[in-house]
């Protein structure tokens, strides 16, 4: 089947139009990135798919496509996905979150793309996390470091492409929910943040048909996985492979908005307060809980406070 007739099964019209079923939008993903997709049906078919909304079986299709695609990497512990665009985010605290989880001994791969917003690939180095050019160098800083972050467009240049589309479009298609749902390196983890809450139990259902061990799914600070700090939180994904859902209590009883603190100075990424501090260590311990570790809050309190001893000594 060509994609022309992915387009038919969407576009068909009221009574006769249907959504495409997991295998479907597998071999319509392998379509879209063979580079042989007239751009037209590529368009049609994303478009379609917004208006109409996307189901699971679609999302994980998707997905699944798009990561058998990709190079090949060494498998780690968590996945986790940064694709905000960072129009209602602060500072990108969960990369601190993140470096967290790799100082407790699991391996962590960060992978995304931000649009033009440069803010979270240049706290990176600041954070301690290096960036993964090819395969081998995300080999050689997860064996150093256990962390790396992946850019997509080196990592995958055909589904980066499909992103990029958004400005030709001028619209959001799934290709962001795609992305945070690739898990390059085939973790049995993953972390996940939304902007829209409808896609918590989206992202959710799709990772138990790709067959997901472990996730965890928030509304967080723009969009990425990051706690904040002051609110409850409604948690969702997956535990042992089975629908999970938890409200996570506010952590500090202050009202503060994340995209109005105060600038930093440079690329400095470094919290000035308690409630900073908070924001890193209740997402590393959500990160945890996702990975098994007990008694999650304490666990990242106490990295941490180690890791604060380290840098004063």
């Amino acid at each position: 089947m060509t994609l022309a007739s992915y387009v038919s099964t969407l576009g068909r019209g009221p009574g006769r139009s249907r959504s495409l079923t997991m295998d479907e939008a597998a071999e319509a993903m392998h379509h879209m990135l063979s580079g042989d997709a007239a751009p037209e049906a590529i368009g049609a078919l994303l478009m379609l798919l917004r208006m109409k909304g996307e189901t699971a079986d679609e999302i994980a299709g998707f997905a699944q496509a798009a990561q058998e695609k990709g190079q090949v990497l060494p498998q780690v512990d968590l996945d986790w996905p940064s694709y905000s665009a960072g129009r209602t985010r602060g500072h990108p605290w969960f990369l601190l979150s993140a470096k967290l989880v790799a100082d407790a001994g699991y391996r962590v791969l960060v992978h995304g793309y931000n649009g033009p917003d440069a803010i979270v690939r240049n706290r990176l180095a600041r954070a301690g996390i290096g960036i993964a050019k090819t395969p081998e160098v995300a080999r050689h800083l997860l064996e150093r470091d256990r962390i790396a972050y992946l850019p997509l467009e080196l990592w995958h240049p055909a589904l980066f492409d499909l992103l990029k589309l958004r400005d030709v479009l001028g619209l959001r298609s799934c290709i962001n929910t795609v992305c945070r749902m690739l898990n390059p390196a085939q973790a049995k983890a993953s972390v996940q943040g939304v902007f829209h809450p409808s896609y918590r139990l989206l992202q959710s259902d799709a990772a138990e048909r790709l067959g997901w061990h472990s996730l965890s799914v928030i509304k967080g600070g723009g969009g990425e996985f990051e706690r904040h700090a002051a609110k409850d939180i409604a948690a969702f994904g997956l535990r042992h492979g089975a629908h999970w859902e938890k409200t996570l209590p506010a952590l500090r009883e202050e009202t503060r908005r994340l995209a109005e603190e105060p600038p930093l100075e440079g690329e400095c990424l470094y919290p000035q307060d308690g409630f900073q501090t908070a924001i890193v260590t209740g997402t590393a311990a959500l990160a945890l809980d996702t990975l098994g570790v007990p008694d999650s809050q304490t666990r990242a309190d106490a990295l941490w406070a180690r890791r604060r001893t380290a840098q004063a000594a």
